[in-house]
């Protein structure tokens, strides 16, 4: 299996970034514009639970 690929997808803010460290430098920033406002909408409403090693994924319970 290769070290290079992909195992993880995120949104990060400038915070997120700080902490990460200079030495995180594969980011691709992106303008402000409300483009992926309705997948991030989406993406709140789901829970994770732990699950071994892994998480299980499911739409949550009302929020409201």
């Amino acid at each position: 299996m290769s070290n290079d690929r992909i195992v993880s997808v995120g949104f990060l803010k400038g915070k997120d970034l700080e902490i990460l460290g200079s030495n995180f430098d594969r980011h691709f920033p992106v303008e402000y514009d409300d483009i992926f406002a309705d997948l991030i909408g989406q993406l709140d409403n789901i829970e994770a639970s732990p699950l071994g090693k892994g998480v299980v994924l499911k739409p949550a319970i009302n929020r409201s």
